[in-house]
């Protein structure tokens, strides 16, 4: 994992709800106006603090969009784990409908997600030199377990991580499209997928 963009972790409830409000700020704010326009002191006044509870938590606007972009993968993680738990063990089709379902959710409703999901595109038109690596870890780790083997099995991190890469690419394409996702290139994104998935998962795993 990245380190993390927190100045202090928050250890009482009062400080961790002060910390989740200005995180909610910041994603409404991201819908408002944009990253470019985005200030923390416009953040702190919608989520009702003083602007040095903001740089209590955090250096700078971008730490507080990464910050905002690791509780949106820890989200994301909660979800998938819980849509695992109703997909039968072992089945991977099934399991890539809840990766994929849970992403489009949260693209589709979440404050500022639609912007940054996971933070890996702040600053806007920076050079990406680091691959999404801990969306697939986490994916990796999920599905391990909902698979049955070991998370440290090389084959499956690395199929997970291209299928993340490739399923990212094409789901920027469908909502660069449609605001709200293009359908039909959705429905080719989950046709990759599945089609990679077939090829490089050792016979005999579930395929159904």
């Amino acid at each position: 994992m990245s380190p993390s963009p927190l100045r202090r972790v928050p250890v009482q409830r009062r400080s961790a709800d002060r910390l989740a409000r200005i995180l909610d700020a910041c994603a409404e704010l991201l819908d408002a106006c944009g990253y470019e326009e985005l200030s923390t002191r416009d953040v702190a006044a919608r989520a009702g603090v003083p602007i040095g509870s903001v740089y209590r938590f955090f250096g700078n606007k971008r730490a507080l969009v990464e910050a905002l972009g690791r509780r949106n993968l820890d989200r994301y993680a909660a979800r998938v784990e819980e849509g695992l738990a109703r997909v039968p063990a072992g089945c991977w089709r099934g399991a890539v409908d809840v990766v994929l379902d849970e992403y489009l959710a949260m693209k589709r409703t979440v404050p500022g997600f639609g912007l940054i999901d996971f933070g890996v595109q702040v600053p806007l038109g920076a050079r990406v030199t680091q691959v999404g690596s801990e969306v697939a870890d986490r994916l990796a780790d999920l599905l391990a377990a909902h698979l049955g083997r070991e998370a440290a099995d090389g084959e499956l991190r690395r199929a997970v991580l291209v299928a993340v890469e490739a399923a990212d690419a094409v789901l920027q394409l469908a909502f660069r499209v449609d605001e709200s996702g293009d359908g039909a290139i959705v429905a080719e994104a989950r046709r990759l997928v599945c089609a990679y998935l077939d090829q490089v998962l050792p016979d005999g795993a579930e395929r159904g």
